[in-house]
């Protein structure tokens, strides 16, 4: 089967991160804009796991995930609802991959906080 970047893309802005870990290049680095910057393979398989980890208990919801996607570039849109016993969080986000062959060498991340309530706060939803 071809390798295809568009499917690692949304595998990893869809927290499975199984299927996405694996085409991590050594020396990855994945800028979350306006938080921090992860450098190494191993930097972000530990941030992938804390995300898992801190996901129990919740149901994940997503109600848009758009790819935009070349040989080299994936761009991944989504929003996603946290559901948890003591709450909602809806989260808009675009992160986008840059790929070396079937590595992915950078990844930069904007996520923005919507009101989970008010459809005008929030990306229009995926036809």
């Amino acid at each position: 089967m071809a390798f295809d970047p568009a499917a690692v893309a949304r595998a990893f802005s869809e927290h499975r991160f199984d299927d996405a870990l694996d085409h991590l290049a050594a020396d990855v680095k994945w800028t979350i804009v306006g938080g921090m910057v992860l450098e190494g393979a191993d930097a972000v398989r530990r941030t992938c796991r804390d995300t898992l980890e801190s996901l129990r208990g919740a149901r994940v919801e997503f109600d848009r995930s758009v790819t935009a996607a070349g040989r080299e570039v994936v761009a991944v849109d989504t929003l996603v609802r946290y559901v948890r016993p003591d709450g909602l969080t809806a989260v808009a986000s675009c992160t986008i991959y840059e790929f070396e062959g079937e590595k992915i060498t950078t990844i930069t991340s904007y996520a923005v906080e919507v009101d989970p309530d008010d459809a005008g706060a929030q990306p229009p939803p995926h036809r």
